[in-house]
């Protein structure tokens, strides 16, 4: 037996009669926050480069999968040799010129030839979207970034990093014109094309934006926890604290880390 057989037969036994309680009572919808949130600690235990939390991650990751494969299972409708099945069926069809006779000169041609696949599945040849597909609850910035990722291969895309530029100025002209009306609802409005702008320049940087934002989230922390701890060592209370003492110890947790990272480089390097 191997070892992905015997974790379907886990899986089996947690859900069988005398099995766990509430491995039984989970269904589909109940399993949703776990398989989101399973697929967030593998992105994080890629970005901390843990070989030992990405191998662990990715079990509790293919657990979500096994689970809902084996309730459909249970329900008549498919399981995961149906899973299997049809994964390897989808990748030799979608990379013809790896399984077939189609010839491709780069990886924008694979992704061009794949998003045409992809689209006469959906429709047997018909009329649809180039932009169907994008699943609706991705975070709005990956959500941003594959809409305009599905757009541009098909031409519809800037040519140059200042024309996106370009167009994030005229965004921000706009939101402060917006706001400067007091209307709301168009301060929103232009909010959000001065984000979708900025994925758009993300994209042609070849940077991903959630992962950018992420990382000045975590930056962002760890200064504020310097602040909180310097006033604390001070008998500061963090309330009490104005904006000027607390704005000259971010400066200084700033200047520590471009310390740091100026030490951490070798001489004549």
């Amino acid at each position: 037996m191997t070892h992905f057989e015997a974790f379907k037969e886990i899986m089996a036994r947690l859900r069988a009669r005398d099995g766990c309680p509430w491995d039984k009572e989970q269904t589909h919808q109940t399993l949703k926050a776990y398989l989101v949130e399973e697929a967030y600690e593998v992105i994080e235990a890629i970005d901390r480069k843990d070989d030992q939390a990405l191998k662990e991650e990715l079990g509790d990751l293919l657990l979500q999968i096994v689970f809902h494969a084996r309730i459909a299972e249970e329900e008549g409708r498919f399981g995961m040799e149906e899973v299997l099945e049809s994964t390897i069926e989808k990748l030799k069809r979608r990379h013809p010129h790896v399984f077939g006779e189609v010839e491709v000169e780069d990886s924008q041609e694979v992704l061009a030839n794949w998003e045409k696949i992809k689209k006469a599945e959906r429709t047997g040849g018909g009329h649809e979207s180039v932009l169907d597909g994008v699943p609706a609850h991705l975070p709005a910035l990956l959500k941003a970034r594959r809409v305009q990722e599905k757009a541009s291969r098909v031409g519809f895309d800037w040519d140059t990093l200042d024309g996106m530029l370009a167009k994030v100025e005229e965004e921000l002209a706009e939101f402060r014109r917006a706001y400067a009306g007091r209307d709301s609802a168009k301060v929103e409005e232009e909010l959000g094309d001065i984000l979708f702008s900025l994925v758009n320049v993300a994209r042609f940087v070849e940077a991903c934006p959630e992962d950018a934002l992420r990382r000045t989230i975590d930056r962002f922390s760890t200064r504020f926890k310097y602040i909180e701890s310097a006033l604390s060592e001070q008998g500061v209370d963090l309330k009490r604290a104005t904006f000027e003492e607390m704005d000259a110890l971010w400066e200084k947790a700033k200047a520590q880390k471009s310390s740091r990272a100026e030490k951490s480089v070798e001489p004549g390097k």
